[in-house]
């Protein structure tokens, strides 16, 4: 007979912490399906394209309108690189919050 009696205590740790990591990648998930775009875009003018990649993030556009979600770079980086691949942006918001005129300045290259 052990001695010693392993509590039952861990294994319902990790089993609760499974669930709640479980959880909230299918919240995010649901998030982003429900609408909840991260970066919402307003180009100078339509699209060329009604879906593409840029900086490692799939945009999605109906005419001038873009969404994406969320990347890893900051909101400036994020607007330039669409630039490159869509053309100048009119306004650009990340997390619900608008990029002022002069960074949207600088995110359309101008000096």
């Amino acid at each position: 007979m052990p001695i010693f009696k392993l509590s039952p205590l861990p294994h319902r740790f990790a089993l609760a912490g499974a669930a709640l990591i479980g959880g909230l990648a299918f919240a995010s998930t649901a998030a982003t399906a429900a609408g909840g775009a991260y970066y919402r875009v307003e180009l100078a003018s339509p699209a060329a394209e009604a879906r593409f990649v840029a900086r490692d993030v799939v945009w999605a556009c109906k005419g001038a309108s873009c969404t994406a979600g969320q990347g890893t770079s900051r909101p400036l980086v994020m607007c330039s690189a669409l630039v490159k691949k869509a053309g100048p942006v009119a306004s650009f918001a990340a997390g619900g919050k608008a990029l002022e005129a002069e960074e949207l300045a600088r995110c359309n290259g101008a000096k």
